[in-house]
């Protein structure tokens, strides 16, 4: 009795191709990942007829070295210098003061500046030069 041995063919794939095609999307992939924005909602926004604006409003507060306050360069008393800045961001919802400081006036000085921004919720840049 012989014992026969039967020959098969064992399918073979050939994976080095698929290496290279599979690191061409990963990086496709990678690319288009980081050009989306994942917190994106899109919605279909109703319409009116009227609209209204909310526009941003920056206004620049100077103070210098004799204590005197400017906004845009009107001089103001400190004490009215609150009620000033309701006024002028009377409707505005996006509210930025630029303040410009003399580098000699003292730190309370900016401090006393800076809780009437926190009061209203105004947002406050400092300039400085180069």
């Amino acid at each position: 009795m012989k014992i026969r041995r039967k020959s098969r063919f064992a399918p073979e794939v050939f994976t080095s191709s698929l290496s290279d095609i599979m690191f061409f999307l990963m990086l496709f992939f990678l690319i288009i990942s980081t050009m989306s924005n994942p917190n994106v909602i899109k919605l279909m926004l109703p319409k009116a007829s009227a609209t209204q604006q909310m526009y941003k409003k920056q206004i620049t507060l100077s103070i210098d070295d004799k204590k005197v306050y400017y906004i845009d360069k009107e001089p103001i008393p400190f004490d009215q210098l609150e009620t000033q800045l309701q006024t002028l961001f009377a409707g505005v919802e996006d509210r930025t003061i630029v303040l410009r400081v003399d580098k000699n006036l003292a730190v309370q000085d900016l401090v006393d500046v800076l809780e009437l921004g926190a009061k209203q919720d105004i947002k406050m840049v400092m300039a400085t030069a180069k």
